[in-house]
């Protein structure tokens, strides 16, 4: 994996850049489409692919390994040939998983034994397996095995999760290069600052990460419930300390407001659940702010869901339609909201993008941050 930085704004620290994967090219600042289960919910690989015009999507570790397991993924040829999708793919190591399950797992130095939420097995990861499980999902980008911390977080734990997250590092890099992916192609592996949101403890973690040397690194244990200040007040400190060279990864953010100020902080990839989440919901973001669509307001609105014309979905459905699905419960009006969501967030990074390269980012940015917070 080779990443080549484009231009660098005048005004902020955001980049433009490029990642070069065995799948193809990706175009940075990118926003990642999470796929779970090997499928981002109610939408077609097709549709990703053709409307949202996403470069990469994410698969779950945690997830693929427990359904449908890696004795079909290896199969089938990896994830790519599972699914069907062609371009890159990053994977999670399930360390959010194993945060978010602290009721059914016990952590020890050796690894996390958890329960699985399906059945109730109990199964051991351990950075090495983890590895394993990566490199039979056949990921581009795996991610090194880390404990992701709460909010709010002592210190003492912090600092001792943090700690415990710098040797299984040590232990995923090891296993990494004694092994070789299953499908022909080059595996990257990113490692993941942590330290909660002390200071202190994220610059020496930031610190670790970056002698490693590794392809690309990321950010993680942030937008865990933290006030958005602080998350940038963190991501701006490990920012200014991670390689240039390298891509960013800021994991699990978020908002198109967040996406945005984390760009103007040097952040260069980014994923989140929310557009689909909130899609299904009924939660839609446009260029001139957030729709609430099962709202009466719109039930006779007949204008595109974003006047911008960004994808299909707003040269086909008008407000009032997709409210109607909504109002009907039909499965339509999730999967509708869903992609525009999806393809809204894709138009949007390529946006700053484009901005970063012609050296206006800053100003666009304060002008598009105020519309990306405003209720219509």
């Amino acid at each position: 994996m080779d990443f080549e930085l484009k231009k660098t704004d005048s005004y902020s620290k955001a980049r433009a850049g490029e990642i070069k994967t065995d799948h193809g090219i990706i175009k940075t600042p990118i926003f990642m489409p999470v796929g779970t289960a090997g499928a981002v919910k109610a939408i077609h690989i097709r549709d990703i692919k053709e409307d949202t015009k996403a470069q990469i999507i994410l698969g779950n570790t945690y997830h693929l390994y427990l359904r449908p397991g890696m004795e079909v993924i290896e199969q089938a040829g990896g994830l790519h040939k599972f699914n069907g999708w062609d371009k890159p793919i990053l994977t999670d190591s399930g360390g959010y998983q194993v945060y978010s399950l602290s009721g059914t797992r016990k952590l020890t130095e050796e690894g996390v034994l958890f329960q699985s939420h399906i059945d109730g097995s109990r199964h051991l990861f351990t950075p090495e397996k983890v590895m394993d499980i990566e490199r039979t999902i056949g990921a581009d980008i795996m991610m090194a095995f880390d404990e992701c911390t709460p909010y709010p977080c002592d210190y003492d734990y912090a600092k001792r999760s943090m700690e415990l997250t710098h040797r299984w590092l040590d232990r995923c890099v090891t296993h990494f290069n004694k092994t070789e992916g299953k499908y022909g192609y080059k595996q990257a592996l990113f490692p993941i600052v942590q330290g909660s949101t002390y200071k202190d403890l994220r610059k020496q973690s930031a610190e670790t990460i970056a002698s490693y040397n590794a392809e690309g690194n990321a950010i993680g244990g942030l937008s865990v419930g933290e006030p958005h200040e602080m998350m940038y007040e963190q991501t701006d400190l490990v920012c200014s300390i991670l390689p240039k060279d390298k891509p960013r990864y800021l994991m699990g953010v978020g908002t198109p407001a967040n996406i945005l100020e984390s760009i103007a902080l040097g952040v260069d990839m980014f994923d989140c659940v929310m557009p689909t989440r909130n899609g299904r919901n009924g939660m839609l973001f446009t260029s001139e702010g957030i729709i609430n669509i099962k709202n009466q307001k719109w039930q006779k609105d007949f204008t595109p869901i974003d006047p911008n014309g960004l994808s299909f979905v707003d040269a086909q459905y008008s407000k009032a339609y997709v409210r109607h699905l909504f109002a009907a419960k039909e499965i339509l009006g999730g999967m509708i909201a869903s992609l525009h969501n999806l393809r809204f967030y894709l138009w949007l990074v390529d946006e700053a993008r484009n901005h970063i390269l012609a050296g206006d980012f800053s100003s666009w940015k304060t002008v598009m941050v105020k519309k990306l917070t405003t209720r219509l």
